[in-house]
């Protein structure tokens, strides 16, 4: 795992050098019962929402698609409501994320766990994981109604 984190830190370095602007795709998955879907990668602490990184050439949307079958083995039945455009400068220079809200999916198979992804789990709002990420966090709120939109992740 300390070798995956090299690569991981390296190649975001070589991302902030050779790009002025990065996008990243996030969904905010809600199951029937209102609760969040959180992952935790092996290669940062604490528990997100699944996304990642919108390649050259990718609409933002088919990133979307991509992570959250890659991550989480989620697939969408409907389009996913687009909720706000962050920027993360205060983590990654150049950086923005595109939070969508997914309602309408659903998951053939959960995956189990591998090199990126160590688990993911269904928690309400008022439940989440102890070490979730102070974003995660936010972003849940502000989904619910209960702070303001932020325009910074």
């Amino acid at each position: 795992m300390p070798l995956q984190r090299i690569v991981t830190r390296s190649l975001q370095r070589y991302w902030r050098l050779s790009r002025g602007l990065t996008l990243g795709a996030q969904g905010a998955v809600i199951d029937a019962e209102g609760r969040f879907l959180l992952i935790r990668h092996t290669y940062r602490p604490g528990w997100h929402f699944p996304g990642g990184g919108v390649e050259k050439s990718e609409p933002v949307e088919l990133a979307l698609q991509r992570e959250l079958s890659e991550e989480a083995g989620v697939v969408l039945d409907a389009e996913p409501d687009l909720f706000g455009l962050y920027a993360n400068f205060r983590f990654f220079p150049g950086d923005h994320i595109a939070l969508f809200v997914v309602r309408r999916w659903h998951q053939p198979v959960a995956p189990r766990p591998n090199r990126e992804i160590a688990e993911h789990g269904f928690f309400a709002a008022d439940a989440v994981p102890e070490t979730t990420h102070e974003s995660t966090r936010v972003r849940i709120a502000e989904i619910l109604g209960r702070q303001p939109k932020s325009p910074l992740w």
